[in-house]
């Protein structure tokens, strides 16, 4: 049952229509310069730093308040060679067998196949886990509600987090992905979500021309 103890004053600053819509504007301009990259330089990125994009994810809503993430940030090179080996193995049977031809097609315009050099190349790894229910003490189960929802706001929040910090990155999914929780010996109720190195874009690299999509193609207005 709530109570006026189980809340706080919320107050943060509101602003007239003419600076909202430009607010608007220049942070959709600032997110539209954001891309995928999938080459990385071996520069290195201070540790605060990516515990400041992680927190900023922290920040996502989720079901019942719950939080159902870990993220792993992994650095050490050692672990980063076996993420990619056995990141590789999955893909290798994922391009030889698993994807469909129509999938494959779509992949084209990417250049991408089952060699991931970015796994070892980039000077961080976040690697998103879902925790599926939460362990208490006594090793008794609590639930956890709508984590696919809750972890996917958490992600994107970390992507814009990692665009304001001046650094790219990749959402990799090396479809199955149970070998994560093997490698870095997460506990029973945590499931693999995402994979995505982060680092800064090394000189004049290249990305896919593409095109997003035009308002009208994106949102429907009910008035």
């Amino acid at each position: 049952m709530n109570t006026d103890a189980n809340f706080v004053p919320y107050v943060r600053d509101t602003y007239p229509p003419e600076e909202m819509e430009i607010r608007a504007k220049e942070f959709h301009e600032f997110m539209e310069q954001r891309r995928t990259v999938r080459q990385f330089s071996s520069k290195p990125i201070p540790k605060a730093v990516m515990e400041q994009i992680v927190m900023t994810a922290s920040t996502a809503p989720s079901g019942a308040h719950k939080q159902p993430w870990t993220f792993c940030a992994v650095s050490n090179a050692e672990l980063k060679s076996k993420i990619r080996e056995a990141a590789e193995k999955e893909e290798y049977t994922n391009y030889h067998g698993r994807m469909s031809d129509t999938w494959l097609k779509d992949l084209e315009p990417f250049a991408t196949d089952w060699h991931k050099p970015f796994l070892e190349e980039a000077p961080w790894l976040i690697i998103v886990f879902k925790r599926a229910y939460e362990l208490d003490e006594d090793g008794q189960k609590h639930n956890n509600y709508y984590v696919n929802e809750s972890v996917g706001l958490a992600c994107g929040f970390l992507l814009a987090a990692v665009h304001q910090a001046g650094l790219v990155a990749l959402t990799h999914t090396p479809s199955p992905m149970n070998f994560l929780t093997k490698v870095l010996s997460r506990p029973e109720n945590e499931r693999a979500f995402l994979l995505i190195p982060v680092g800064y874009p090394p000189e004049q690299v290249k990305v896919p021309k593409l095109t997003r999509k035009k308002v009208d193609q994106v949102i429907e207005f009910y008035e």
